[in-house]
């Protein structure tokens, strides 16, 4: 049984879902893939205590506050390849952001492997069941554009915004998926 409850945050309505005591998913209303995996039956209740901590840790977030990663007990659903990705992401620093391609070496390197390719790292970024948490919102394109957001480009101007991101360097992309 899958445990849901809705959050409503600066950027929109937040679905937050449950399993096992484990935060499993955190989508954007309207967001690509959204509910992706949630293929068995749902409970809806806002006093979960797995629910409440998630909830308390968006507040925290949203009140410009870093709350740690570590606090939230996460399971990862997903290919090996796609949770390599989003254990990298947890990496990256608040207020900071890095590029596909970065995450890519570092992925090659932890595999032993000469190189591995931006684009499928990509994919998996956008495939990141847990936004704001799994901070997908912090990856950019090797030029500076801000591309590749599923919850779209607006909510991740907002997020980076909100970290105090150097934003001098980054600029919105002429066309593309993102947008």
């Amino acid at each position: 049984m899958i445990v849901i409850s809705h959050y409503l945050s600066p950027i929109g309505d937040l679905l937050i879902a449950v399993k096992n005591d484990k935060l499993i998913g955190l989508w954007m209303e309207g967001q690509r893939y959204y509910k992706q995996g949630i293929c068995e039956n749902t409970i809806e209740d806002d006093y979960y205590f797995i629910i409440v901590k998630v909830k308390e840790w968006l507040d925290r977030y949203f009140r410009g506050e870093q709350p740690n990663i570590c606090e939230l007990e996460l399971e990862l659903i997903g290919s090996d390849f796609r949770k390599a990705v989003w254990t990298l992401l947890m990496d990256i620093p608040y207020g900071s952001v890095t590029t596909y391609s970065e995450i890519a070496q570092k992925l090659a390197h932890i595999k032993g492997l000469k190189s591995m390719s931006a684009q499928a790292v990509g994919g998996s970024v956008g495939h990141n069941p847990i936004s704001i948490i799994i901070p997908c919102h912090r990856v950019v394109g090797i030029n500076g554009s801000l591309t590749g957001y599923a919850g779209g480009i607006q909510k991740k101007i907002y997020l980076l915004n909100h970290e105090h991101v150097n934003m001098e360097r980054l600029f919105l992309p002429m066309k593309g998926t993102a947008l």
